[in-house]
């Protein structure tokens, strides 16, 4: 058997798509942000059944210009207080220290490794919060609609993070179509990959006007010509020096050409990738019924577009145990995602509180993932069966 790795290839239908690449490269006259992008922002907006979207060079810099474009819209402010699930990824919570706001790490299910809304409300009430950066981690959620309502209900603005959720239903709603805004990436580990790539959805027309001029140096180029009129004559800035007048925080993140055109030419199997994710999923479920070394999974979705399969066992023991069968048997497992996030360095460099997130600290200590991916094949899934079913 070869080595089963998190990914097998840089896109799905590798070959055909580096053919058309090269093509549209040598024939292209631009290369550096324009329509291609744009072409792709209308189609995944439509397909993931939002109004809007905006692509960026990256998931990691689409969080960035997440929380940004709120502060310069005045949705936060500075030293409001920003909960974040608390098995997230490093750059869901480095903006909200690099930005002047106050993280606050909210708790997770064990068997859903998502945040719940009975331990959302319970952390409200210890310490309210103004905004909610919920991870859908790894393709799952937990009880997602009633989060949601909780927001609601309390003026939270609620953020989603589905940079590993693409494609999962809950209630007959995409993950990425709960909250006020949610980030996507399309990294090459990824459910879809233009190699390096991300973008920001919302229904809300001027937040995707602040992202627009967040991701490119705080100017109007990228605006509608109404928008870019009314900027220009509230702040006195003729055309001519419009060109260089920037109006707010901002950074580069912009894309490439071949970012849309890759997005473009991916997403004609994007639910062909999360069919197979999903069937990968279920037939992989045996592991659980190990159920004296590992925490069993508990799924409450109507699509689950798996990212990767998680593994928490129950002790350190456990873990190392699988841990050296998964290297000896040559597949590549990870710890999970980027595990607690208040106990990495970059974190207790920063924040001095400190708070009990007792399932999130089970997960980091005694969890790890391999990888689910569309081209995984049967053979592939019956071995990896066998290394967890046979060393029991």
């Amino acid at each position: 058997m070869n080595p089963i790795m998190l990914v097998k290839s840089t896109f799905y239908h590798e070959d055909e798509t580096k053919k058309v690449l090269c093509d549209f490269i040598t024939q292209s006259k631009q290369l550096s942000m324009g329509t291609k992008c744009r072409e792709f922002e209308e189609t995944f907006a439509k397909w993931q059944g939002k109004k809007y979207c905006v692509l960026f060079n990256s998931g990691s810099s689409a969080n960035l210009a997440l929380i940004q474009a709120a502060l310069n819209s005045n949705l936060l402010k500075p030293k409001d207080t920003v909960a974040f699930s608390g098995i997230t990824w490093a750059t869901n919570v480095m903006p909200l220290i690099q930005l002047g706001l106050k993280p606050y790490p909210i708790d997770v299910e064990i068997q859903t490794l998502n945040c719940s809304s009975s331990i959302l409300k319970k952390a409200y009430e210890k310490k309210p919060f103004q905004a909610l950066f919920l991870t859908n981690l790894l393709g799952l959620a937990d009880d997602i609609t009633n989060i949601k309502k909780f927001c609601k209900k309390n003026g939270i603005l609620l953020f989603e993070d589905n940079c590993e959720s693409l494609g999962s239903v809950s209630n007959g709603i995409k993950l990425g179509s709960y909250g006020f805004a949610s980030t996507f990436s399309f990294f090459v580990g990824h459910h879809m990959s233009t190699i390096e790539g991300g973008a920001i959805c919302t229904d809300n027309e001027e937040f995707t006007k602040q992202l627009k001029m967040g991701r490119a140096h705080g100017w109007d180029r990228q605006l509608k010509k109404a928008e870019q009129k009314s900027l220009r004559k509230k702040y006195r800035v003729s055309d001519f020096f419009a060109k260089y007048t920037f109006y707010d925080l901002a950074y580069n993140l912009r894309p490439t050409e071949i970012t849309g055109f890759l997005g473009l030419n991916q997403m004609q199997y994007l639910d062909e990738i999360i069919r197979k994710r999903e069937e990968n999923f279920f037939a992989l479920q045996e592991i659980y019924d190990n159920d004296q070394e590992f925490y069993p999974l508990k799924v409450k979705l109507d699509t689950i577009s798996s990212f990767a399969i998680p593994v928490i066992c129950k002790n350190k023991k456990v873990l190392e145990k699988y841990v050296t069968l998964c290297d000896k048997n040559k597949i590549e497992v990870r710890p999970i995602v980027g595990g607690m996030m208040s106990t990495q360095p970059f974190y207790k460099k920063y924040i001095k509180e400190k708070f009990d997130l007792p399932n999130s600290e089970i997960i980091n200590n005694y969890g790890f993932y391999f990888g689910n991916n569309p081209e995984l094949t049967t053979e592939e899934i019956k071995y990896i069966l066998s290394i967890f079913k046979n060393n029991k």
